[in-house]
């Protein structure tokens, strides 16, 4: 086995650290969720942090670490007799992202289970982590499903593996670890409030920070067991620091004082539900423990808060994580007397922290430039076909709930909420002989494939004998997530201000209903004289809401070029990506200059597409008395639909979805 990184050796990344630990000393914190961009330790310090956990005895022989002291009543190994246990460090599980849900939860064996009657359970990572760490990296590509079981075992502290009326469960207690990177998508804001913590991290600007860095690194890498060795007297000290504070936090008091600042700070930053106020409390009481304190003091609340908090607070997809330090001060200070000065320790549903008395203002919103108030050349709102200056971005309006854009047909591509496709979850629309391992039976049509047989089989009891021909495997139906690859016109002649705005508000919603798909999005502009690959292909809808927001516009318009490159970001990706259905957005007016015939020249460029079949959707931008209707040649053209920017909003015409897969089909 590899000698891991010293936890203690770690330079800086302080609150990766304490949430780290915070979460040894008291597991039901509810687990740690690690964001930074890539390079910044986020797995060297999980690792390390296995090293520090205190031994455990379990009972000898069972799969599922059950404790000696109070073993599982339940445990499909059991029932456990006292005597025999051995002791053992505690278990770091990794999860890999393309981790199938029978190696997450563990598989029965369904033919056992038909013929014999017999539970025979394969234990899964779940079991394996009982009692140690279970480690997601990139826990933001992980299905949903799985993110789904994963959170739920760890809210409950128990696994189930259901099975066509078959059940196992088995204990599954762990420290729940994710780490991500924000620039390849984020978690869905219910997944993120079921991570007890979060922490922001990133590499140090500092010299002399990273030069230490580098030397330490450096220094493990040449000599990993000597390193670890200079290190073990601080990691023994950690060690024991943890022990103590678990042997000390029953004995932690929470006061009404600083649950009423608890619970008015989660009031006051309007954090939705009841689950941030609970870990805060566990956070606090941890901290003390880790203090070497029995009360609950108003500097661990704070901290508490910092942790628990600003994931919680995100409206919207494209909102930085964050928290406002001035007014979690002020909420402090208003709500900070003691515990003796509390008139009614139990003040109800309308008492303090009730959310009535803060005078200040949700927080202002980000990225707030004066962009909107500064004058642009070229204003008016007159196509420029000779346009020769750039202009500067515009801000996008305000979003709006889209009409559901979904490419025809079934696909077979990744998990999402988007197009209809064959997938492991979803209703059952029939049965098939398995290819390889039975994951999801089809018990009537292994039944019916199986009876003729028994007579046969020398059938004599009540029992049915089936034999491994007469599984079938349940096909379903669900829903994928697709390539929504987003074209832009970003010409002179979509260069008037409102105009240009309203365009970016269409984007930024079709970008929002992405995000809830769960697509992966891209991002091509053209202009002047070319088009540009402005966001290559990503499950990142942040990343592409921040380009559209500085998405300057001016110049002539390149519109076959704008095609063309966009066909070409689409045969790249079928080759990385092959079941994943592209559906193509365009937002254009349907102008095209510049070069010899440039509309005959696009219509070409679009037939490429309805050539290859590609879903397509026509963003009509077209505006004033005199309309040209370009755009709806385009689409015809492509072989898809085109809708202005008011039929786009989701409370205008009912039959968008049936005319974009009419078209396109």
């Amino acid at each position: 086995m590899s000698t891991p990184f010293p936890f203690t050796a770690l330079v800086g990344q302080d609150d990766l650290r304490l949430a780290l630990l915070l979460n040894a000393v008291s597991p039901a914190v509810g687990g740690v969720l690690v964001r930074g961009e890539k390079g910044t330790a986020k797995s060297t310090a999980v690792r390390a942090l296995s090293a520090l956990m205190p031994t455990l005895d379990v009972v000898s022989g069972c799969r599922f670490s059950c404790d000696p002291g109070s073993p599982d009543p339940g445990c499909p190994d059991g029932p456990h007799e006292p005597g025999a246990f051995e002791t053992r460090a505690a278990r770091m599980v990794e999860l890999p992202v393309g981790a199938s849900e029978d190696r997450l939860v563990g598989a029965l064996d369904i033919e056992r289970a038909l013929s014999e009657g017999v539970k025979a359970f394969e234990p899964g990572l779940l079991a394996d982590a009982h009692r140690g760490i279970l480690y997601v990296d990139e826990v933001n590509l992980l299905h949903d499903h799985l993110v789904d079981l994963l959170l739920d075992a760890a809210a409950m502290g128990a696994s189930y593996v259901e099975r066509e009326g078959v059940s196992v469960r088995h204990a599954a207690r762990f420290l729940l670890v994710g780490t991500m990177n924000p620039e390849e998508g984020e978690l869905r804001p219910q997944l993120l409030d079921r991570f007890g913590l979060t922490v922001e991290v990133a590499a140090s600007r500092e010299p002399d920070q990273r030069v230490e860095v580098v030397r330490r690194r450096l220094a493990y890498d040449d000599d990993p067991a000597g390193f670890a060795a200079r290190w073990a007297e601080e990691e023994a000290a950690v060690r024991a620091r943890i022990v103590a504070a678990r042997e000390l936090l029953p004995s932690v008091r929470l006061g009404d004082g600083a649950l009423r600042q608890i619970a008015a700070t989660c009031a006051a930053f309007e954090v939705d539900g009841m689950r941030a106020d609970i870990v805060m409390a566990r956070t606090a009481t941890a901290l003390a423990a880790w203090a070497g304190r029995t009360e609950v003091l108003a500097e661990d609340v704070r901290q508490a808060a910092l942790l628990a908090l600003p994931h919680r607070r995100r409206r919207n997809p494209f909102d930085a994580p964050g928290l406002d330090e001035d007014k979690l001060d002020e909420t402090l200070e208003e709500f900070g007397g003691s515990d003796d000065d509390d008139p009614d320790p139990d003040p109800g549903p309308d008492g303090p922290g009730g959310g009535g008395g803060q005078p200040e203002p949700d927080d202002a919103p980000q990225g707030g430039d004066d962009t909107a108030a500064r004058p642009e050349a070229g204003e008016g709102g007159q196509p420029q076909p000779t346009g020769a200056g750039e202009q500067s971005a515009v801000r996008a309006s305000e979003p709006f709930r889209t009409k559901v854009l979904s490419v025809p047909g079934i696909g077979e591509g990744a998990a999402g909420r988007r197009s209809r496709a064959r997938t492991e979850h979803g209703r059952t629309t029939g049965a098939r002989r398995p290819r390889g391992a039975l994951t999801k039976l089809h018990l009537a049509a292994t039944v019916q494939a199986a009876a003729p047989h028994q007579r046969a089989r020398g059938r004599s009891g009540p029992g049915l004998v089936v034999r491994r021909d007469d599984l079938r495997q349940a096909t379903r139906e669900g829903r994928e997530g697709n390539l929504v690859l987003f074209v832009v016109d970003a010409s002179g002649s979509m260069a008037a201000r409102q105009r240009m705005s309203a365009v970016k508000g269409a984007v930024l919603s079709l970008l929002l209903d992405a995000y809830q798909r769960r697509d992966k999005v891209g991002l091509v502009t053209f202009r002047g004289t070319e088009a540009d690959v402005a966001l290559p292909p990503t499950s990142s809808v942040d990343a592409a809401a921040a380009r559209l927001e500085t998405l300057p516009t001016g110049g002539r318009t390149p519109l076959a070029a704008g095609l063309l490159r966009a066909h070409d970001v689409l045969r790249v990706e079928r080759l990385r990506d092959p079941a994943r259905r592209p559906l193509v957005v365009l937002v254009t007016d349907g102008r095209a200059t510049g070069g010899p015939e440039p509309v005959a020249l696009a219509g070409r460029a679009a037939r490429l597409f309805a050539a290859d079949g590609v879903a397509s959707v026509v963003v009509d931008c077209e505006s004033g008395p005199v309309r040209l209707g370009l755009a709806g040649q385009l689409a015809g053209e492509l072989g898809g639909t085109a809708v202005t920017l008011d039929e786009l909003r989701a409370d205008s015409i009912a039959g968008l979805v049936k005319d974009v897969q009419r078209r396109a089909a």
